[in-house]
């Protein structure tokens, strides 16, 4: 019963998770959810780079809470990078840990832009 959560749990990190780094990406398109794309993209922000100051660059709790869960059902291979997890489970491609962060910085910076751009412009 026990394994049976903590499936559900790695599932479901992995969609919200997702969802949370496509919204984070793409939120700012639509002109009702420009807000709260700002919010999460904030927030995003103050875990790489304020947590980050305490765990490490780049610390995200749901991605410590779900390498808990993954070290539960077994798995002790996790990646750094939860974006570099994510492109390898989607895709089957092996990304290396570099080309993953540069690509991550990048688009969270056009992302942030953007966000800011369309919320100050209203």
């Amino acid at each position: 019963m026990l394994f049976i959560m903590y499936e559900i749990l790695n599932v479901a990190f992995i969609v919200f998770h997702t969802v949370l780094i496509l919204f984070n990406l793409f939120g700012w398109i639509w002109k009702r959810t420009r807000r709260w794309n700002l919010l999460t993209l904030a927030a995003t922000a103050f875990s790489w780079f304020i947590l980050g100051i305490w765990y490490g660059f780049g610390y995200c709790p749901s991605t410590d809470w779900h390498w808990q869960v993954r070290r539960e059902l077994g798995y002790s291979d996790m990646p750094n990078s939860y974006i570099k997890f994510l492109v390898e489970l989607w895709t089957g491609i092996e990304v290396s840990a570099y080309t993953v962060d540069l690509w991550t910085g990048i688009l969270f910076g056009l992302a942030m832009l953007a966000s800011l751009y369309v919320n100050m412009n209203e």
